[in-house]
């Protein structure tokens, strides 16, 4: 098929590096970045552009169009306005040439692996990506003869080894992950993929944002954002994102046209709104779960926490090296065990108990509880999820409400 040939061909190839980013800071392009001053209907925000299809004038202007002579929309599957100035904005904060947008972050993931991938082909993905990637790699490629191997985010050598030359098509981490929030070095993971040639790197970045790291300038071939998170940022919409060069973000696109996971106009217009706002969220996102977790490393009854801002992470010198800041996701031990952790969790009054992150609203969950029920202890200790884990995303309350809640939950759970 036309796009698996194109992909086959973009495989071979070397992406061409990202544009240069232009002389504007990251709040202004959040604001003005892939949004014209006239759009055909003199609004300040970009219109929702609601339709399926698009008529033509005439069968000359058609011809003109799928011959290349004219860029127009023809139908709502293949482009809309709406949703192709949300993909220059997320281009635009991201760095790259260009983005396409996805119904939903997993879908991005996905596709970008369907697309890429074929029978016979071997990818290397790091231990603790997301579970639903791990399970889609793991039980939907695998029927398909596309073999995968799982290595610890932090050793890099056996990272190395694991690539099979002619064999290994791409190299899949997160940075950070979560939960544990492991930060990879990007620049020894890009040498490690171009020194095996056909290997491109993809970093799902999403809980870093490109407000705190652009992992195109650092080396990757594709940037993965879930856009549910921070980039919208208000627990209301489902969007992913794949950035990179032109090319190869253009076969991705045909692919999408075939499989349709295409982003609605409503969505991408809630994703424009948000993302304006992101400089800004993101700096109290930063701030706040840096002082929260300080906090928390000081109380007596957590044992452990997790954040690379934290001098005690094991990547601390990493997340310094390439981070503008840390996040707004912190995860940490509470002392105690699986009933512990839940009193304590029940207790606090101001986070909502839920999955996802990166909103405005402060999230909290048990992991064991939320993502990894249906195991058993023994079983999530093997993926090393502890029954006291806590996974905290920090909103943009006020720091001091959100530590005070958390010292009376704490006090709580533990009498």
């Amino acid at each position: 098929m036309m796009w698996a040939r194109k992909v086959a061909l973009l495989m071979k190839a070397d992406s061409p590096k990202p544009s240069k980013p232009k002389h504007l800071g990251l709040d202004t392009l959040a604001v003005r970045g892939g949004e014209r001053r006239q759009n055909g209907h003199d609004a300040v925000t970009v219109p929702i552009v609601c339709t399926a299809t698009y008529g033509f004038s005439g069968t000359s202007e058609m011809r003109d169009h799928f011959e290349g002579r004219i860029a127009r929309e023809e139908y709502g599957r293949y482009g809309n306005p709406t949703v192709r100035a949300a993909e220059a904005k997320v281009a635009a904060l991201e760095g790259s040439e260009t983005a396409a947008l996805f119904d939903s972050g997993m879908s991005a993931i996905t596709s970008t692996l369907w697309a890429m991938l074929k029978p016979g082909d071997h990818i290397v993905l790091t231990s603790d990506c997301y579970r639903r990637t791990r399970q889609f790699v793991k039980t939907v490629l695998a029927r398909y003869g596309i073999e995968s191997t799982f290595v610890d985010p932090s050793d890099y050598d056996a990272i190395d080894r694991a690539i099979v030359d002619g064999k290994t098509r791409l190299l899949l981490t997160e940075s950070p992950t979560n939960p544990y929030l492991h930060v990879v070095d990007v620049v020894r993971l890009a040498e490690i993929a171009q020194r095996h040639r056909r290997v491109k790197l993809i970093i799902d970045s999403t809980l870093a944002t490109p407000v705190n790291q652009r992992p195109l300038e650092l080396g990757a071939d594709l940037v993965i954002h879930s856009c549910t998170k921070y980039i919208a940022g208000h627990n209301d919409v489902l969007a992913g994102a794949v950035c990179g060069s032109e090319p190869l973000v253009q076969a991705l696109r045909d692919f999408r046209g075939m499989v349709g996971g295409v982003l609605d106009p409503h969505a991408a217009y809630l994703l424009l709104r948000g993302a304006k706002t992101l400089g800004l969220r993101m700096q109290r996102h930063n701030q706040s779960a840096l002082a929260i977790a300080r906090f928390l490393e000081r109380h007596p009854g957590v044992e452990r926490v997790y954040y690379p801002g934290l001098e005690s992470h094991p990547n601390h010198a990493v997340a310094r090296s390439q981070m503008k800041g840390f996040g707004g996701m912190v995860s940490f031990l509470v002392q105690g065990d699986l009933d512990t952790c839940s009193r304590f969790i029940d207790a606090c009054e101001l986070p909502s108990i839920g999955p996802s992150m990166g909103g405005v609203e402060t999230l909290i969950e048990q992991t064991a509880l939320m993502s990894f029920y249906e195991l058993t202890t023994e079983e999530r200790l093997q993926l090393g999820i502890r029954d006291n884990l806590v996974r905290l995303s920090v909103g943009i309350e006020d720091t001091q409400d959100l530590i005070d809640d958390l010292e009376q939950a704490l006090r709580r759970a533990t009498q």
